[in-house]
């Protein structure tokens, strides 16, 4: 056997079984399930303290006001909500489409869709506020009989077979992924052939070092920001919306469309990443344990070069 096939049966087996794992979870009731998230909040908290430090030194510099207690306080509920985010991601493929419009809203989606209606290309910014992932539920809520193609900007995954699970979750109500690399191509051609396009970009990661080229104040940090999802949409002339997630309660959430511009080509440069990066923080600042504190996001600084990495 090939080292090719070998890999690509490997592949296959890691993939059949995450998806047995996750067909079995989400057949799981809620209450089992939130038990379940209790327990793995207190084991990646208490126990493995997975990236807890990183997590609380975030937490203690977006918000020099809190005192420590305070930062313990949102470090440990931050955790609770990251285990919620896991089992409700997994919930994700078993859910119909009526359970999770229930628990998934959509509002001041007449606007988004009155502007695909008039066939303008829209661009939703959102960030890693839980549960983002049940933001690609959108399609159900939109009027696609304009024709409009529901599209999602994504990083892919190193693990090929958990790649390609997230992928089959994702796109399971009638979005379509398209990779950070592949996006900003497709997106334009099929501008060229006539699509309207209504685009999700979650564009608060980090960039690589060779893409440091724009930075900003964020949460007192100075921050280095992909500038690729403003560029695109000021090439589709696209009207922004920035996504604002809430929780009224456990496993529901509201997502509302706010409009940043109605057509992105008409801004300066910058305006709307930084637009965006505002609206974000005033999300975070509204419940903070609520975004990805775990995440890397201010590893590079500005006195390092673009491209040479910190020794």
């Amino acid at each position: 056997m090939s080292r090719n096939t070998s890999n690509k049966t490997l592949i296959a087996i890691n993939r059949a079984l995450l998806r047995a794992t996750f067909r079995s979870l989400g057949a799981l009731p809620w209450r089992v399930l939130y038990a379940l998230a209790s327990s793995l909040a207190w084991l990646a908290h208490s126990v493995v303290k997975y990236r807890r430090a990183i997590c609380a030194d975030n937490i203690r510099t977006s918000f020099p006001e809190m005192t420590e207690a305070e930062v313990k306080r949102t470090s440990r509920r931050f955790y609770s909500l990251l285990a919620d985010y896991f089992v409700e991601t997994v919930k994700l493929g078993s859910m119909g489409r009526d359970e999770m419009m229930r628990r998934m809203k959509f509002e001041n989606v007449e606007e988004v869709n009155a502007d695909l209606r008039k066939g303008r290309n829209v661009s939703v910014f959102l960030g890693h506020i839980f549960n983002w992932e049940w933001v690609s539920t959108m399609p159900l809520w939109l009027d696609l009989t304009t024709g409009a193609r529901p599209c999602q900007i994504y990083h892919p995954l190193d693990n090929i077979a958990a790649d390609q699970v997230f992928a089959a979750l994702r796109t399971r109500f009638g979005a379509t992924n398209l990779s950070m690399a592949e996006a900003p191509k497709a997106l334009l051609e099929m501008q060229r052939d006539g699509t309207t396009t209504i685009t999700g970009y979650i564009a608060d990661q980090t960039p690589p070092w060779n893409a440091l080229h724009h930075w900003l104040t964020f949460l007192h940090h100075d921050t280095a920001v992909f500038m690729g999802a403003e560029k695109i949409s000021r090439k589709l002339h696209a009207a922004a919306y920035y996504i604002d997630m809430r929780s009224p309660a456990r496993g529901e959430y509201v997502a509302r469309f706010v409009k940043m511009t109605p057509d992105s080509a008409k801004e300066k440069p910058g305006d709307l990443t930084q637009n965006y990066f505002d609206m974000l923080a005033a999300s975070i600042r509204r419940d903070p344990a609520r975004w990805l504190w775990t995440h890397r996001r201010w590893k590079h600084h500005r006195n390092h070069d673009a491209g040479d990495a910190p020794r």
